[in-house]
Order: C-alpha cells, then structure tokens, then sequence
C-alpha cells in the first residue's frame, strides 16, 4: 500500500505545516482556526463524526498531514468544535499494584492512538470486542488484571513509554 504524504498541492498541507513547526507536545486548534490555516471550510464530516479525526495510518489525507508531523489526534469535542493533537511517545505516569500497571482511561486510549489503532482494531489485536475499549477509554469498565497483563506486554512491544 502505498503511503500518503502531506505535499504542497493537498488541502491539509497547511496544518501538517502548523503542526511541525510548533514546539508544544500538545497542541488544540478550534475547528476555525484549522479552517484559517487551509484557506477552506473543513467538511461537514469533521464537524460531525469522529471518525474523521481518526488515526488511520493509511487512505486518509488529513490523517497524514498530523502523523507526518509527528502527531496524533488525542481529544476530540464536537460540540466545542476542537481538536487536540499530541505528539506520541510522551512517557506517561502509571499506577501500579505490585508488578501490575493498572490501566486507566488515559492509558488505554494513550496506548490505542500510539499504535494508530482505531477502536476496532485495537479490540481485535487484544481478542476484545469494540465496546469493550470505549467502555475503558470512557472509564465506565477498567481492564481486569490478565487484560493489563496483557495490555502492558503490547506496550512494551509496541514501545509506548510509561514510568
């Protein structure tokens, strides 16, 4: 497959351009700042589905323009309209118990937009059903402790940093 890049001549060029050269680890722009950046009004899906804001390491040119510059999308308020990006591979603060990370919210989701994983494609990686990570990503439900065994095994691998 081949990897789509951020150039002069796409729309999103602008933001990847905003976004590599801020020196913040996190950075959140209103919808209409992004729209001063690109000259353009954003699509009415950005303003209504969160999926547009996803990670998607492949087919998505808005995606690229924020991966490429070293970001992801982290945060999403609709009804605020705006967006927080972050750049991956911040180390995080864990709690423990015992040798067993205890994952929170923030974590879980953390670790999810580290690997560029949409929630589906996390649950499959971890033999979960999608809800199953909303529920962690909301906090309704914490992961079990054979989930956070597991969950920080694919950290370490994937190597999200945490201390």
């Amino acid at each position: 497959m081949q990897r789509q890049t951020p150039e002069t001549h796409n729309k999103y060029h602008p933001l990847h351009v905003h976004l590599q050269q801020s020196a913040q680890d996190e950075v959140t722009l209103t919808f209409a700042a992004i729209e001063t950046l690109l000259g353009a009004s954003l699509p009415t899906s950005a303003r209504t589905r969160r999926a547009w804001w996803s990670n998607r390491s492949a087919g998505a040119l808005q995606a690229a323009a924020w991966m490429q510059a070293g970001y992801h999308v982290v945060a999403i308020d609709l009804d605020g309209q705006q967006v927080t990006f972050r750049k991956p591979g911040l180390v995080y603060n864990v709690q423990r118990e015992g040798d067993i990370i205890l994952w929170n919210a923030d974590l879980v989701k953390a670790l999810r937009h580290y690997m560029g994983l949409s929630q589906a494609e996390f649950a499959r990686e971890l033999g979960v059903r999608q809800p199953t990570i909303s529920e962690w990503e909301t906090g309704a439900y914490e992961p079990k402790r054979s989930t956070s065994k597991l969950l920080t095994l694919i950290a370490e691998q994937a190597g999200f940093k945490y201390e």
